[in-house]
């Protein structure tokens, strides 16, 4: 009986200004959407409550369908890219979408920090599991992370991924938001100093 599956998708933003968000450190690699339904789509829409792009009509009935069976979903950001053609070019993303059935939402819940975690940190880990995967989710409450690795979307000519781990900036900037302020203080001071400290190399050099 099928009780979870997931999959890497691809997003389109509708606009320039959708494509603009989501090179903005209101959308971080690893962070959270939620999937909304707006006509024949299925949308990302992140935790300040921009739309930053839909999914392919076909996984959007995809959804639709599982939706409609009370199933949960969990989207993670993945990557960002560019594409230059056609002309002007667009901006894309990718997700990490978990769909679950209800009564193991706790669990996935937890298994997609995990997978948050490590998306975070570059790596991609592969998330379409298995029935003993499945089952090792939710005997361990979420805590079980998988050791196997899902590869990028092939690279075609004139895409450059623009985003694909957190910057260090972002990765303060999202402390901060956590209520983290002692240790975005200090990491922030850190920062200070070693730009201090090169300013300093760079001036000895030169003077």
């Amino acid at each position: 009986m099928e009780r979870y599956f997931g999959s890497y998708q691809k997003i389109e933003p509708s606009s320039k200004k959708e494509g603009a968000l989501l090179l903005s450190a209101d959308n971080i690699i690893g962070d959270s959407y939620e999937i909304i339904f707006d006509g024949d789509l299925a949308w990302a829409k992140n935790r300040f409550g921009a739309r930053v792009g839909h999914f392919t009509i076909d996984f959007s009935r995809q959804l639709r369908v599982l939706n409609a069976r009370g199933w949960k979903f969990i989207a993670l950001l993945s990557l960002v890219a560019f594409t230059q053609e056609p002309e002007p070019g667009t901006y894309w993303a990718e997700m990490a979408v978990l769909c679950l059935e209800p009564q193991y939402e706790s669990s996935f819940k937890e298994f997609s920090k995990n997978i948050s975690s490590m998306l975070a940190e570059g790596i991609r880990p592969e998330i379409n599991l298995g029935e003993q995967a499945i089952s090792k989710v939710i005997e361990s409450n979420g805590t079980w992370k998988p050791d196997m690795r899902s590869s990028r979307p092939k690279s075609e000519n004139g895409t450059v991924v623009m985003k694909s781990q957190r910057k260090m900036s972002e990765s303060l900037i999202e402390k901060g938001r956590a209520g983290n302020i002692g240790c975005y203080i200090v990491s922030i001071a850190f920062i200070i100093v070693v730009i201090a400290v090169i300013i300093f190399a760079i001036k000895t050099l030169l003077f």
